[in-house]
């Protein structure tokens, strides 16, 4: 049996092999997932990026266990702000959400829209949940809060030591755009 699968946007020009199992699936409740999620639906996007409650479902790999099997000139990466330290990163030719990169990260947030039908590994973890204020309740079938937050993170760290405390950088041809623009 192969550790390597690859994985692609709704159009199959852009796609992804994977080297080995994630390292954490998630899904995040930040005000900025959030609030690029509903943002970038106006683009519209082939697959959307938030689940039915509001959260992002993250599959996160290390950086050195990815390779773009074909389609990276195809990419276009989103901040909300110019100066925001995160991007979300598109497929240009059918919308589909790719990935999420921490500036200087050492790991991807790939969005669970790349993944077939019964193939993508759930979420273990609920994130920053503190972020929904004033939304309704989530259910508990996924663990929240400040524990299984603390084992994200180490599990963060963890694959960080594992990389040499290396950060590669992923380098995108197309000019990156605000979030606000590319929807205007």
């Amino acid at each position: 049996m192969s550790d390597t699968i690859e994985i692609g946007c709704a159009c199959g020009q852009v796609a992804l092999t994977l080297d080995r199992g994630p390292f954490f699936s998630t899904e995040c409740h930040c005000t900025s997932c959030r609030t690029a999620g509903e943002a970038l639906a106006a683009l519209p996007l082939s697959r959307p990026m938030l689940n039915p409650n509001g959260g992002t479902h993250f599959v996160l790999y290390r950086k050195d266990r990815i390779a773009f099997a074909r389609g990276v000139d195809l990419l276009t990466a989103y901040r909300l702000q110019p100066d925001s330290p995160t991007r979300r990163v598109v497929a240009s030719c059918c919308k589909t959400p790719v990935f999420l990169e921490f500036q200087h990260g050492h790991w991807l947030s790939l969005y669970s829209a790349l993944w077939l039908e019964g193939a993508l590994p759930p979420p273990e973890v609920r994130t920053v949940v503190s972020d929904r204020q004033g939304l309704p309740e989530l259910d508990g079938d996924i663990p929240a809060g400040k524990l299984p937050t603390a084992r994200f993170y180490a599990r963060l760290l963890v694959a960080w030591i594992a990389m040499g405390f290396k950060s590669p950088a992923i380098v995108l041809s197309q000019p990156e755009e605000t979030i606000s623009d590319a929807i205007a």
